[in-house]
């Protein structure tokens, strides 16, 4: 009886021991083959994933002069846990050429910094140059928990273009959240091109797997790079720009505040576009880069404004141009009407030119007279039928709807960033101020000068010219040359190169053109027309209450088949003629000639001091 006992316990044990031993092994087989964060956090430990950063794509002009290109720089980075107890903070110091001040300090600002980890990779210290790190990089293997990241930094071959190109700068919160593609301390387009293009321009990061020993040093790639994966360059980008144009722009505009915006009419590509002040693109790269973007961001001047697209001022006499073609369209005028430029009816707006009266229309955009464009604009509103004309809000809403049509009043769906809407105030505007019965034309006469209410951007005024060149429409102004795909990658469509047509017949164009013309051959712009180049424009001096007035032009050439349209705004520099019209001028024979033959009105222009300088 006492055998059976033992004898069925010795059973019942051999069960418990098989049970127990395949509880260990299902549990083995689980961690070791089902369940991976054991593998995970042994990988961990042995291995290094350390990202590899592409090139950037390289920037270029629409002539193929290389812009913008990458210079290696490299990062050296600390994984806390690593440095250990023993770690030679003196050595390290000295391989750095820093003191150990320096290097408390920075392990201090580590630690505060943004998603600090003992256990990860932090910036020790960043975009340093190769001569920098030379010494460190020969004794590494002194140095526990210590790295060397590669990457590029931005440089430039002109000192130019600074508002266009944009910079790079390192990414923020947001930038994290929208795009899981950026990791803590990665750089992106801050502006300009850079950042509308930084999906190609970017390029695919890749990752290099490197194993450490039980130490945590780095003893080399991982199985010969098995798991390594290679970064991918961006993609290279060409502009429409025109680096030698858009540089004579910007020394003409050296010592003025301003800007100019050239187009090319056929395609809607900008040759040039400058805002003064500016300031050297390699100020913005770097570790001196958040110094100097504070510098600029202090700037009285407001150097960081981009003048070109977010600037709104009054038209001035340019506007003339579309009250013409307005006029035209809606059959208040004929080329051949011509207005008294004085006497009761041409009041209250004086005519500030001596050319005697009457003038027809051609001869009124030649001489910029007031009264005229001021009876065409009534003439619009009412068409003759009396202050109590019950059509005149339907007729203010088709004038203003005719204007918007040349890109006025609302922001182009372009690659230029940051542009101001400007604006053409709406019939309901002025409901609210005078009442729905309280206003007519003469309520609103400055409008006909485009003065009062109307607020426009030089890219709109250089719109305006490549529109009237090339006889009722015009192409979205752009800035890259780039495919469909590559639109849609920087999250536009190819209705950029769609072209527009405004509400004016292409048959009212020829005596605008006409006039323009004669703005250069007999009126205002004579002084600076090149016979040769059939250049076509109309000045304006635009009202400022806040000082000087400013100076502006528009134009295109040549007459026929034109290739450049050009619009200039000088701030408090008076006289549209006097400062506008001869940088129009100069840029069209720069653009058109290849060269500049006038280099006494060069010199003269480009050393002019028109606004002193920050100290």
């Amino acid at each position: 009886m006492t055998n059976d006992i033992y004898y069925n316990r010795r059973w019942v044990i051999s069960g418990i021991v098989v049970a127990v031993a395949a509880v260990f092994i299902i549990r083995l087989f689980y961690l070791q083959v089902i369940d991976q964060s054991t593998k995970d956090k042994a990988a961990k430990n042995a291995l290094l994933y350390q990202a590899v950063y592409p090139s950037r794509g390289l920037i270029y002009d629409r002539n193929d002069s290389l812009l913008v290109f990458n210079q290696p720089v490299y990062d050296i980075m600390m994984v806390i846990r690593e440095t250990g107890k023993d770690f030679d903070t003196l050595a390290f110091c000295r391989a750095l050429d820093i003191q150990p001040e320096r290097f408390l300090q920075r392990m201090e600002e580590v630690r505060k910094g943004r998603g600090f980890s003992r256990y990860t990779p932090q910036v020790f210290m960043s975009l340093m140059s190769k001569e920098d790190i030379s010494v460190l990089q020969e004794k590494l293997y002194h140095f526990p928990g210590i790295s060397i990241r590669k990457r590029t930094l931005r440089d430039y071959t002109y000192n130019a273009a600074a508002h266009i190109l944009g910079n790079v700068g390192e990414v923020n919160q947001r930038d994290l959240d929208a795009d899981s593609y950026y990791s803590l301390g990665d750089y992106s387009g801050r502006d300009g091109i850079e950042r509308q293009y930084e999906k190609l321009l970017r390029g695919e990061k890749g990752v290099e797997v490197l194993m450490r020993d039980a130490r945590g040093r780095l003893q080399g790639s991982y199985h010969e790079g098995e798991l390594d994966r290679p970064a991918h360059s961006g993609t290279d980008i060409r502009l429409t720009i025109d680096i030698r144009l858009q540089m004579l722009a910007e020394e003409l505009f050296r010592n003025k505040i301003g800007s100019a915006v050239a187009i090319e009419p056929a395609t809607g590509e900008i040759l040039a576009l400058v805002s003064s002040p500016a300031w050297n693109p390699k100020m913005l790269v770097g570790r001196s880069r958040s110094k100097n973007y504070s510098d600029l961001l202090k700037d009285r001047r407001k150097p960081l404004m981009n003048r070109a697209v977010q600037a709104q001022y009054p038209p001035g006499s340019t506007f003339k141009l579309i009250q013409s073609l307005v006029g035209l369209q809606t059959g208040a005028i004929r080329p051949g009407t011509m207005y008294p430029c004085s006497g009761p009816s041409s009041t209250p707006i004086k005519c500030t030119h001596h050319h005697g009266s009457p003038v027809d229309l051609a001869g009124a955009i030649e001489q910029s007279c007031n009264p005229y464009f001021w009876q065409a604009f009534r003439d619009i509103l009412q068409q003759g039928s009396g202050e109590d004309n019950t059509d005149f809000h339907k007729r203010y809403d088709i004038w203003r709807e005719q204007v918007m049509s040349f890109g006025f009043g609302s922001r182009f769906h372009s690659d230029i960033r940051e542009q101001s809407a400007g604006s053409i105030p709406s019939s309901r505007f002025y409901d609210k101020i005078y009442g729905k019965k309280g206003w007519r034309a003469i309520t609103v006469r400055s409008l006909s000068i485009g003065q009062g209410e109307i607020l426009v951007t030089p890219l709109q005024l250089a719109n305006e010219a490549a529109c009237i060149a090339n006889g009722g429409w015009f192409v979205t102004p752009h800035l890259a040359r780039v495919s469909d795909e590559e639109l849609q990658l920087a999250g536009m469509d190819d209705r950029l190169f769609t072209p527009h047509r405004t509400l004016v017949d292409s048959a009212h164009f020829g005596i605008v053109k006409e006039g323009m013309s004669r703005v250069m051959t007999a009126g205002t712009g004579r002084h600076y027309n090149m016979p040769e180049l059939d250049m076509c424009g109309k000045t304006g001096t635009v009202q400022n209450p806040h000082g000087k007035d400013h100076a502006i032009f528009i134009g295109f050439a040549p007459k026929d088949n034109p290739k450049i349209a050009v619009a200039v705004v000088v701030e408090n520099a008076g006289f549209g003629a006097t400062w506008a019209c001869p940088v129009a001028s100069l840029m069209m024979e720069e653009y058109l000639t290849d060269t500049i033959t006038r280099t006494e009105l060069r010199q003269r222009i480009g050393t002019a001091v028109l606004v002193q300088q920050e100290q």
